[in-house]
């Protein structure tokens, strides 16, 4: 897998077969596309590329209403890569692109840049100046040059489409289960690894407090998660995140205990695979009631992490 910005080395992306858009968290709907994307290329024995825009669109033209991310791009990537997609371009979204028109989004980046041969997209795909383009639209444009065009149906689950939108809402109201059903794997949180006030480890539960993270923070609560360091080794995290109300704290903090885990981990960055909500924040009447809590929530997230 190659990831260009600009679209810098074209010959290893053009005659392809293109996808467009955000993906973000590449859920399992995105997943769909994907795989017909990666099918469709080896058939036709042409490259597997995908098109998204870094930073989103909306930061330029309405920045106070860009939702909160479900992925970064590095794990934007990642998750592509794995799914078998040859090429990444993270198309850098500037207000020249955005003036496009449909038909000349098309002729631009479709047709001269990319070169594409055929395109996957989902129903809703809108694209151009105002996202006056739709998957209408492009069917008629890819038919006057040639191209192919494969519509995915959107994904349902519970009665409902899959979405981002509706995996940030189920992230937020702590319906993680269901979060991780649409998604179709781990939630994952990177941050840098700061200082916090150490009481976690007066009370044998050190733990690194997250900052600076760019995506989504789900709801309160603990959580059963995993960290894999560059050297491969792989630690089960015990993730508290909110305030801490036995202490009388109100500010929100994402705090990652790292099971058998000893080492000096300040400073760096550090992403911690979320794989289960263990139960919700709460009060305790005093340190001893946390401490016997705690040492339950180790238990389960062992048992947790164990399974996946």
């Amino acid at each position: 897998m190659t990831v260009f910005e600009r679209l810098g080395a074209p010959e290893r992306y053009r005659g392809g077969i293109v996808s467009i858009g955000n993906f973000d968290g590449v859920h399992c709907g995105h997943q769909a596309m994907i795989d017909m994307l990666v099918e469709e290329s080896r058939r036709r024995s042409v490259p597997a590329v995908v098109l998204t825009f870094h930073p989103h669109p909306l930061r330029l033209i309405r920045p106070h209403d860009v939702p909160p991310q479900l992925c970064t791009l590095a794990h934007k990537i990642e998750l592509l890569a794995a799914r078998g997609v040859d090429t990444i371009l993270p198309y850098p979204t500037d207000w020249e692109l955005l003036k496009l028109t449909p038909e000349e989004f098309f002729e631009q980046i479709v047709c001269d840049r990319l070169q594409a041969c055929g395109l996957v997209e989902g129903p809703n795909f809108c694209f151009g100046r105002h996202r006056a383009g739709d998957i209408t639209k492009l069917q008629e444009l890819c038919e006057g040059a040639g191209k192919t065009l494969h519509v995915i149906p959107p994904v349902q689950f519970e009665g409902g489409f899959v979405s981002s939108s509706r995996i940030r809402l189920l992230l937020s109201e702590g319906n993680f289960n269901a979060a991780m059903s649409l998604l179709g794997h781990p939630y994952r949180l990177t941050g840098d690894v700061g200082t916090g006030e150490q009481r976690g480890r007066l009370l044998g539960f050190p733990t690194a407090n997250l900052t600076e993270i760019e995506t989504l923070i789900p709801a309160d609560g603990v959580y059963a998660g995993k960290v894999v360091f560059e050297n491969g080794s792989r630690f089960a995290a015990a993730v508290h995140i909110g305030a801490n109300p036995t202490f009388n704290q109100a500010e929100r903090k994402v705090e990652v205990h790292l099971l058998g885990f000893s080492g000096d981990i300040y400073g760096h960055s550090l992403s911690v695979d979320l794989l289960d909500r263990v139960r919700g924040t709460q009060k305790f009447a005093d340190v001893e009631e946390l401490k016997s809590q705690l040492h339950r929530d180790l238990a389960h997230v062992r048992e947790i992490v164990t399974l996946n």
